[in-house]
């Protein structure tokens, strides 16, 4: 089962052992809000969480997290599909994460980073028509590139708006 990083409901502080209990390597570093990697010791806002097999849940996962801005824990659920997914769906969740880590980018203050990413994610889910897995991928792919264009023109002074997924029943 796959692990991802989550907001921490209560403040909580990072493992002082670097390795899982079977001896394999873990990151004990702390994480901001946003995924980024804090000094060990610091308080941790994001815990460990246990990810189902399922793609159907994690793109559901990864849409609850999405629409709440957590791109970053978005991505990483998304991520978690998208290593095992077969080829003819590799671009859809590969192109997911790219749009959920380029909405990270932004919000860490990264407008270049963002615009590339968020160009790269849009053109690989438009590929899938107008919807797919339940997602309106056709309509993800224009907010994400008109996203990208205002952050393009603006940088990441002013505030975007960003989009939101609303899945259909069709899975």
């Amino acid at each position: 089962m796959a692990r991802i990083m989550r907001m921490a409901d209560d403040a909580a502080t990072s493992d002082a052992r670097d390795r899982d209990v079977a001896g394999r390597p873990k990151n004990a570093r702390p994480r901001d809000s946003l995924g980024r990697p804090l000094p060990r010791g610091a308080e941790n806002a994001m815990v460990e969480e246990e990810l189902p097999a399922d793609p159907g849940r994690l793109l559901d996962i990864g849409i609850e997290y999405f629409n709440a801005r957590r791109f970053f824990q978005a991505h990483e659920t998304w991520e978690t599909a998208w290593h095992p997914s077969p080829a003819d769906e590799r671009d859809f969740w590969q192109g997911l994460t790219q749009v959920a880590v380029g909405f990270t980018h932004y919000q860490r203050g990264n407008p270049k980073g963002s615009v590339t990413l968020l160009q790269r994610g849009a053109r690989k889910i438009a590929k899938y028509g107008e919807v797919y897995r339940g997602v309106p991928v056709a309509a993800l792919a224009a907010a994400t590139r008109a996203a990208a264009a205002a952050i393009e023109r603006d940088g990441s002074s002013t505030p975007i708006e960003f989009p939101t997924i609303e899945r259909t029943s069709v899975r």
